[in-house]
């Protein structure tokens, strides 16, 4: 059965990639951040885009399929940059790392890819995963075998020390020969980042040899922020990206820290700093659980068995009861003001959700994350889309291939209806998705 549903999902992309297409009529948003173009066309052969203008300026060609997007926002794919594909909102991650792992691979992985897609999210990155699922899982997608985004996958956390029972996705490490032989053993398997975390438990010695091995692997790599010295150390060796707002209920960073992010992005020659900083979460959680209605949409169920349904909606029972979110209410509002800061700091914030914790699922939490930052925070909804599309692109090293809508690019393309610049939440429920010129949506 799974071999005939490959040869059949391969069959329909096959022919959909045969024929021209041309999406005619709505708004562009191209991910470059100008102004919008009215009564746009866009014209794809097979994968990729090959004319991009507006109607009355291109010739459409005579057997193209003409796909309407009269009334709609046209924007590229979104990317999503910190999901976890191993977890699926489950409130208990020591239940479910014990229980699950035997299915990671062929039903929650897949699914939560899938889920990701029909979301509008085109390109994600997976950050700590076991090592052999999470390119199972890629180079499946990649090859047209399962419906889900283009990843790009870390594989396991390198750290200090892994949590009992964690081991198959966190790797420690003892001294920088370890440390760089993990990430020389992470690079030749073929992932296409490093995940560092808990950088402050190790030596700075070990914390250099991680990020020097990754560079010479053309890998970035990527590090939480939660704690003040794991800044410092991150940005001391080098690393290109910091996850999350960090530093628990403390209401601002330090002085120093500030004073070293302002050095690094003053040094245009290593281009920009990245930090992802996944307030949603957080900053949802006290309506969420005075308002759980939303977790009993159904878009969360797509490719889960029954049984995990149901394994999942019962440990969020009790929203408020959950020990993960119970400093929260402290936390919470600390987030602008860091998130200003970093804005303000001149980093490049780039959106990413930390998809997969307890009561954040895939097919909601992109469109959640970029919510809370136009509507709760008052970030220009273009600099909000070009975080979620041209800037992930530019972090990964893909800028030539996707994150924006232009010649020679791959045709990763969504449209909603409604005018998204005035209403970032119409993408709660996006009408298009078409992902290397396949339309899933």
């Amino acid at each position: 059965m799974r071999l005939l549903q490959t040869f059949l999902f391969s069959l329909a992309i096959f022919y959909a990639h045969a024929q021209v297409k041309a999406l005619v009529g709505g708004t562009l948003i191209d991910g470059f951040g100008g102004a919008p173009r009215q009564n746009s066309v866009i014209i794809i052969d097979g994968e990729k885009i090959t004319q991009v203008g507006s109607i009355g300026d291109i010739k459409i060609p005579p057997t193209a399929e003409i796909i309407s997007t009269e009334g709609m926002s046209v924007l590229p794919g979104l990317w999503d940059m910190h999901v976890h594909l191993m977890i699926n909102g489950h409130s208990n991650y020591a239940y479910w790392d014990k229980k699950y792992p035997p299915l990671f691979q062929d039903v929650i992985m897949p699914s939560s890819a899938h889920q990701l897609l029909m979301a509008g999210v085109t390109s994600a990155r997976d950050l700590g995963g076991p090592l052999e699922a999470s390119l199972h899982v890629r180079d499946r997608i990649n090859a047209g075998e399962i419906p889900g985004p283009t990843m790009y996958m870390s594989g396991p956390f390198i750290q200090h020390q892994p949590y009992p029972g964690t081991e198959d996705f966190r790797w420690g490490v003892d001294g920088a020969d370890d440390a760089r032989r993990k990430v020389k053993q992470l690079a030749e398997a073929g992932v296409d980042c490093i995940k560092l975390i808990d950088q402050d438990q190790m030596s700075m010695d070990e914390v250099y040899a991680v990020v020097d091995e990754a560079h010479k692997n053309n890998l970035t790599v990527v590090a939480h922020s939660h704690r003040p010295e794991e800044i410092r150390r991150g940005l001391l060796a080098g690393v290109d990206c910091f996850e999350h707002t960090g530093l628990s209920s403390a209401p601002a960073y330090p002085d120093d820290i500030m004073e070293l992010i302002h050095n690094r992005t003053a040094q245009m020659n290593l281009g920009p700093l990245f930090w992802c900083p996944t307030v949603e979460g957080l900053y949802n959680y006290e309506y969420v659980r005075d308002n759980p209605e939303a977790l009993d949409n159904d878009s969360w169920h797509l490719g889960l068995p029954d049984s995990i349904i149901q394994d999942i909606k019962e440990s969020i029972k009790y929203p408020g009861r959950l020990p993960y979110f119970q400093i929260t209410p402290t936390r919470r509002p600390t987030l602008e003001t860091k998130f200003n800061q970093l804005k303000d700091a001149g980093l490049v914030l780039i959106i990413g959700t930390d998809s997969g914790i307890p009561m954040k699922f895939h097919s909601q939490s992109t469109w959640h994350e970029l919510d809370v930052w136009v509507n709760e925070f008052g970030v220009d909804p273009m600099y909000a889309i070009k975080g979620a599309t041209y800037w992930p692109s530019v972090l990964m090293g893909v800028d030539n291939e996707v994150g924006t809508i232009s010649e020679g690019k791959y045709a990763d393309i969504i449209a909603v209806k409604g005018d998204v610049l005035r209403y970032i939440d119409l993408l709660q429920d996006v009408d298009l998705v078409m992902k290397h010129g396949i339309r899933y949506k």
